[in-house]
């Protein structure tokens, strides 16, 4: 990234949920301040919750000041008496993009923070035509961070292997969520599921449970721990049904798993910003690559397969014969998991 950066000659533009301007935060804006001094023109847009660390600076005159334009997605800090403002405590920008010069693109589950650099992530650098569709869509946030109507067109590129696609929080655009339903149930061999963070909608829990059942080999890795403990119960509330149906679920014991990827009977695969909750389901605004290259796919496996190496696998009789006490805090979070 901080390569390609480096060599831009036009644009840079970076989407990103988490930044803080520590040793790399900073790397990459003295190499994106040098490349606009140059001329190449810069932009960054950040969440402010996910960048909160910044709300109340002077960075964006900062950056200004280094040829660098800055714009935050959403206030940090919602309007109470206006209801419609209450949902900018969900709606977040989670997606994490970096186009170089409309041609170079990354995505992926990767923060700019050294605080997240030794978490198991996964990142996608790629070229050719669907960067047009990353730029695109990194256009149409732009316009709405900015309060700009009309936004700039879709723009869907006829490539044959890979697709940037987006979730909106509305109903009908969740086309993420709606790619992986429909490949669940097309399913008929394995499925290999990486993701943090797992509260997933009860639609969701359904198709994998239908996969499991069917004799489809459902395999989800999830971190042993995370930073959220309420999040961790929520993902524990769901593994005795999903044990039950004979979905194998894995723990991952090294530092905090962080990629978000699917691999399906290694033709299609999705690596991305969305989690498997119901923040990045329903009410974030996410991005993944969604593929049809084989290639692709078996490389996501061989991720999978390396992180299997270290990961203990959860079983039902383990999980069943457990002290009631410890179950209790898993029974308690159903009360709330809908927010998680």
């Amino acid at each position: 990234m901080l390569a390609d950066c480096a060599a831009a000659k036009k644009t840079i533009v970076l989407e990103q949920f988490i930044f803080t301007a520590d040793e790399y935060g900073t790397r990459l804006i003295n190499i994106c301040a040098e490349r606009a001094q140059a001329g190449v023109k810069v932009r960054f847009l950040w969440d402010a919750a996910g960048s909160f660390t910044f709300w109340g600076s002077t960075i964006v005159d900062d950056l200004a000041h280094k040829g660098i334009e800055l714009k935050f997605w959403r206030t940090l800090i919602p309007s109470y008496m206006t209801v419609p403002n209450l949902r900018a405590w969900f709606l977040r920008d989670h997606r994490r993009t970096l186009v170089i010069d409309e041609k170079v693109g990354y995505t992926g589950s990767i923060c700019v923070s050294d605080r997240y650099r030794d978490w198991r992530d996964t990142n996608v650098r790629l070229i050719g035509s669907v960067v047009s569709e990353m730029s695109n869509a990194f256009e149409r946030m732009w316009g709405r961070a900015a309060h700009r109507r009309p936004l700039p067109p879709r723009v869907k590129v006829a490539d044959p292997d890979f697709r940037y696609v987006t979730n909106y929080p509305a109903p009908g655009r969740r086309h993420i969520s709606q790619a992986l339903e429909k490949a669940l149930k097309k399913a008929r061999s394995y499925v290999y599921i990486t993701t943090p963070y797992f509260v997933p909608t009860h639609h969701l829990v359904h198709l994998l449970k239908k996969a499991a059942l069917r004799g489809v080999e459902v395999r989800i890795m999830l971190p042993e721990q995370t930073e959220y403990y309420a999040v961790d119960l929520g993902a524990r509330s769901y593994f005795h049904t999903l044990l039950e149906s004979g979905v194998h679920i894995f723990l991952y014991t090294g530092n905090v798993i962080h990629s978000k990827s699917t691999v399906i009977d290694g033709t299609w695969s999705t690596v991305g910003t969305l989690n498997l909750d119901r923040l990045s389901l329903l009410y974030n605004f996410e991005a993944n690559i969604i593929s049809d290259n084989p290639h692709f796919a078996r490389e996501l496996e061989i991720h999978f397969e390396k992180d299997l190496t270290h990961s203990k696998e959860v079983t039902l009789q383990e999980w069943q014969s457990r002290f009631f006490l410890e179950k209790i805090p898993e029974i308690l979070i159903r009360a709330v998991r809908k927010f998680l």
